[in-house]
């Protein structure tokens, strides 16, 4: 055993982590958790601190990874696939078709303009004409890392920035489709345009084979499948690696067809339990160890003591930012759009992570790109995902105060104010007897309010055989929870109507009896979610909210709603769907008599004169939906959200939060979210809002269901 240790001691690191495939993966796993929470509490995004996590593993570091590894390769490959499927998958087709024609003419100016910018730059540095072509292609793609910013904002209707979204699928076709043909170029040896033409050839119709029989495949799967959601994400995962071995099998790269496989099931998977799961499985393994392993290939060394490499990079930097400005300048002159909207779509489209990436690795693994172009991409990717993000949400913010439309009805509507609307229905599930007191009570205070009515509902989860006894005991219990619902309503003076239903799950038939009961909203309660299983899976209010066709109360309540004197309602999105929860917080305000305030936080540099006009807008916003009692309305300047609503909220007794989640990037890596920093750190009573997954505008709802379980 002596012996055994002397020759381990003697043996290089990097050799005793070769031999054993498990410590590399370790290692991988707790970079993936804790950089990316480091990077963000830096405020850079997670995916610069997992590059250069890369870097410090690798060659130019610790020494301790190879980028060659055969299981580093193996999972790079499967996050480099997944990556361009996301890509594909997050593709917003609707914002697409919403201004197809202004999508496509500003597509064309960022790609025509980038294209030819890069490519003098690779003629510039002496490189061959496929080469420099493909330089250019890679400036024309962009990724949205900051769409958690314009959305939490609220200005993704505003013209500009649809017409940005939209873009990013005529860019990103477009750089994969000049990446395909550069690579066949090379791999037909000596040109031959006969052959160019047929393997262009074969892509074309192998394309819409995926994009036209792949997506009719996937809805009637889906359609089939009903609410299997392991088939659905498993037939997700099988298409996508069939089609990029298929792609491979006709000559061009896998990650082409990764990303015909993400337009092509788009609109089967839609907004929903699946494509948060598949997303999620790439977004927290596969996709990270991608960008490690692009940091394992950044050679520090070369960079830092070749001046040809560092002008190259400096010249790329600017060779990008530039050509996004002209081409943000062109769509003002055609589209007439002001300048505030000009560096909005600008910064927009600076950022180059995703498609740009992956696109440039496999040019440097075709080699077609040599060491020191593909350095400078990395360097490019850093520079402006920190760059992007910062210049939209300086300018960004100012968007927000331009004149809107006549805001649309709330979707909780006063009954009393609509005699053609059905009675108001507030679905209140019980399952936990010890939050179940302050549920009721919560929900006869607004249904009193509204004139409506209470369904208590209890759900027995079903099994094989209707006469099994776990059936039957799980009947009893809940017979038991809605005898006592019925007293506790009868106490607060309003009967809650008993419904007990049978089915699979707690999330289904909640969601179904919600929709039969024609329910105008479900309160629930939520509390801190714990275990791996729950994070992976989602809960009962992650599968409620993506399913339920009415808004969702999750509540906390520390004590009796009865006693809650003093709401506060913060509000970043200052647009008319946001106010759902300020009117949710005044007619609880007007059963008890309360105080309802709307805070809204601005950066700390906001002069007076634009603090005035916030508050001006906010006022107009709020007095649109006709309250009785209008709110209080609070302006604060601070340099973090979280912290001011923080010490705003320890004057009240309840916050009402809008419940939304971040759209993942293209990379899948999740922003952290004011609200569920809040949710964690609030200690008064909470409610959180959720609307329907149809009002979201094709959005990814990530946020506070991230950190909640029902109790």
């Amino acid at each position: 055993m002596e012996r055994i240790s002397q020759v381990l001691a003697m043996e290089p690191t990097a050799q005793v982590l070769g031999k054993e495939p498990i410590i590399p993966f370790a290692i991988l796993l707790v970079v993936i958790l804790v950089v990316p929470i480091l990077f963000e509490r830096l405020r850079l995004p997670g995916i610069v601190g997992l590059v250069f996590s890369g870097v410090v593993l690798g060659s130019s570091g610790w020494n301790l990874f190879h980028p060659q590894s055969p299981i580093i390769n193996l999972l790079s490959d499967i996050g480099l696939v997944y990556l361009m499927f996301v890509a594909g998958l997050e593709v917003n087709i609707d914002r697409f078709r919403q201004r197809k024609k202004r999508s496509m003419g500003f597509g064309s100016f960022t790609s025509s303009v980038s294209l030819a910018i890069g490519t003098l730059i690779g003629r510039f540095f002496d490189f061959d004409w496929n080469t420099s072509i493909l330089i250019g292609s890679l400036f024309a793609s962009y990724t949205l890392l900051a769409y958690p910013i314009i959305n939490r904002l609220g200005i993704v209707n505003n013209e500009a920035v649809t017409v940005t979204i939209g873009a990013t699928i005529f860019t990103d076709i477009g750089a994969l489709l000049i990446l395909a043909v550069c690579i066949a170029t090379i791999q037909i040896g000596e040109f031959s345009f006969v052959k160019l033409i047929t393997s262009l050839g074969w892509l074309t119709i192998y394309s819409i084979i995926l994009l036209v029989g792949l997506n009719w495949l996937g809805k009637e799967f889906f359609r089939r499948s009903g609410d299997d959601e392991g088939n659905k994400f498993l037939f997700i995962l099988l298409s996508v690696f069939i089609a990029a071995l298929g792609t491979q099998l006709i000559g061009i790269e896998k990650i082409f067809g990764a990303f015909l496989v993400g337009l092509a099931v788009n609109e089967a998977v839609g907004e929903g339990p699946v494509k948060e799961k598949v997303v999620f499985v790439g977004s927290v393994l596969f996709i990270p160890i991608f960008f490690v392993h692009l940091g394992l290939l950044f050679e520090l060394p070369t960079f830092a003591t070749s001046l040809e490499s560092f002008q190259l990079t400096l010249l790329i930097i600017i060779g990008l930012i530039v050509s996004k400005f002209i081409a943000a300048w062109l769509a003002k002159l055609v589209y007439r759009y002001n300048w505030l909207e000009t560096l909005t779509i600008w910064a927009l489209s600076m950022p180059q992570v995703g498609t740009t990436l992956a696109a440039a690795v496999v040019g440097y693994q075709a080699g077609l790109l040599p060491r020191v172009v593909l350095n400078s991409f990395i360097v490019l990717m850093l520079v402006t995902a920190i760059l992007g993000p910062l210049i939209t949400s300086r300018i960004a913010v100012a968007l927000t105060a331009s004149p809107v439309p006549e805001p649309a009805s709330p979707t909780l509507t006063d009954p009393k104010k609509e005699e053609t609307r059905s009675t108001f229905t507030i679905v209140v599930p019980v399952h936990n007897p010890q939050t179940q007191q302050y549920l009721i009570e919560m929900s006869v205070l607004l249904a009193r309010q509204s004139s409506g009515r209470i369904v208590s509902l209890a759900i027995a989860t079903s099994t094989a055989n209707m006469d099994a006894p776990q059936l039957e005991l799980s009947l009893q219990r809940s017979e038991r929870l809605l005898a006592k619902a019925t007293v506790q309503s009868r106490v607060f003076g309003l009967e809650a109507e008993p419904l007990l239903r049978i089915d699979d799950a707690f999330a289904p038939g909640i969601s179904r009896a919600a929709r039969e009961q024609n329910a105008s909203l479900i309160v629930m309660g939520w509390g801190k979610r714990t275990g791996l299983r729950a994070r992976l899976f989602g809960n009962v209010i992650d599968s409620v909210l993506w399913a339920s066709h009415c808004p969702v109360a999750v509540t906390r309540l520390v004590d009796s709603p009865r006693k809650i004197q003093r709401i506060l309602v913060p509000l970043e999105n200052l647009t008319a769907p946001a106010l759902q929860p300020v009117q949710l917080a005044q007619m609880l305000a007007e059963a008890n008599q309360s105080q309802v305030t709307v805070l809204n936080v601005c950066d700390r540099r906001t002069s007076s004169s634009k603090i005035a006009a916030r508050r001006s807008h906010l006022s107009l916003l709020v007095s649109k939906i006709a309250l009785p009692n209008p709110p209080e309305i609070q302006i604060i300047a601070h340099e973090n959200v979280v912290q001011a609503i923080l010490q705003a909220a320890r004057l009240y007794d309840l916050v009402v939060l809008p419940f939304t989640r971040n759209r993942t990037i293209a990379g899948g890596l999740a922003i952290s979210d004011v609200t569920s920093q809040l949710a964690r750190q609030l200690t008064c009573s909470i409610v959180m809002l959720g609307e329907p997954q149809r009002t979201q505008n094709g959005t990814l709802l990530t946020g506070i269901s991230n950190t909640t379980t029902v109790v």
